[in-house]
């Protein structure tokens, strides 16, 4: 079965603590429905603060403090869903859309399996 990412990007803005009880046991109840379901396989909260890796053409790798692009937004959490196929998928988007109320993007992924050694 395929497996996508879904990852809720915030206003640069956010600011948790005034988020309701509401909304949060309505994240906690999706949750609690998605592993029941046994279509959740990871889900997690990000902090907004970020940084950058980014290798150089000697080798070296410079560090810096941000995320790769300005941006007014950031990803603040993302799950990892393995449903049957995408319809089932965004019946599950639209579930955590709903429940908090963001911009959430969906990419299906792939894999690429490292070939035999021989």
């Amino acid at each position: 079965m395929p497996q996508y990412l879904i990852s809720t990007y915030l206003p640069d803005n956010y600011d948790p603590s005034v988020e309701s009880e509401a909304t949060i046991e309505g994240i906690h109840a999706l949750n609690r429905e998605m592993i029941a379901a046994g279509v959740r396989k990871f889900a997690c909260g990000l902090s907004p603060k970020a940084m950058t890796l980014r290798g150089q053409p000697n080798g070296e790798v410079v560090v810096t403090d941000g995320p790769y692009i300005e941006a007014k937004e950031y990803v603040g959490g993302l799950a990892i869903l393995e449903t049957a196929d995408l319809d089932e998928l965004l019946a599950w988007a639209r579930k955590g859309a709903k429940a908090f109320p963001s911009v959430v993007e969906v990419r299906e992924i792939f894999f690429m399996p490292a070939p035999a050694k021989d």
